[in-house]
């Protein structure tokens, strides 16, 4: 299914059987909304981290640097949503914990409406999941409302950290460097490690490093290019340095990857 068109997928589609499709951060052309309904994880979502467990809404937009790594037990739904979608989405990331039993009733019967609408593709389906991705629009926004999910002003390494994520993910893979970035924050590099280190648990670096080695792998599984062509498309200086960088960093030249 084209991702122009609304999906849903289980957990264990999302991943496609492969973990780093979720643990490496990472940031997608398309808005997710996440339904967890058991077990527990980490996840990395506007620079901090934190822990998920059942009833937690994560509302990742399009373009929003995110990782979730998932415990065994871990299930849930996603529904994907395209970013040209004409519906009032939240323009900001969030992690909501939903306490209120109807509330919980209430998004898990339109992710269930959506995933029938998706499998019995029936006429004017696509009219009919737009009409319920809106109807999702305005259960995130009236959750955000809540005063119970009144978002705490974070703290100033809080914020250096969310920055640092959505500039990161304005430039290619393998684009500006972690002191560039730090530069155009208005920071130094050793100040922004540290921030976004206290506030993910990884440093800048690692970060910048996830989210090329995330970009090359979905290349290497989803396509037929060269390595050659995948390190041009990337930004690495040649095809050398980029079997050499996968090689480090995952454990495997790219031609073991695919």
């Amino acid at each position: 299914m084209p991702e122009t068109e609304i999906q849903t997928q289980s957990l264990a589609q999302l991943s496609a059987g492969q973990d780093w499709r979720l643990t490496l951060a990472h940031d997608r052309d398309h808005h997710l909304l996440i339904w967890i309904t058991r077990g527990q994880g980490r996840l990395l979502l506007d620079g901090q981290r934190r822990g998920i467990s059942p009833h937690n809404a994560l509302w990742i937009p399009a373009r929003s640097l995110f990782a979730l790594e998932l415990g065994y037990q871990c299930l849930g739904h996603a529904v994907l949503i395209p970013k040209d979608s004409d519906e009032s989405l939240p323009e900001t990331p969030r992690q909501l914990r939903i306490r209120d039993g109807a509330a919980q009733s209430e998004i898990a019967t339109l992710i269930e409406q959506t995933q029938r609408e998706v499998q019995q593709a029936r006429p004017l389906h696509q009219d009919a999941l737009k009409a319920q991705v809106a109807l999702m629009s305005v259960w995130l926004r009236r959750q955000i409302m809540a005063e119970a999910h009144t978002a705490p002003r974070p703290k100033a390494g809080d914020r250096l950290s969310a920055r640092f994520c959505a500039l990161v993910t304005q430039g290619a893979p393998k684009g500006t460097s972690m002191a560039e970035h730090a530069a155009a924050l208005g920071v130094t590099p050793t100040h922004l490690t540290r921030a976004v280190k206290a506030a993910t648990g990884k440093s800048a670096a690692d970060l910048l490093t996830e989210r090329s080695c995330h970009a090359a792998r979905r290349l290497l599984a989803e396509t037929d290019h060269t390595a050659a062509e995948i390190a041009a498309t990337l930004g690495f200086g040649s095809a050398a340095y980029f079997t050499r960088f996968m090689q480090q960093h995952s454990g495997l030249p790219p031609s073991k990857l695919r």
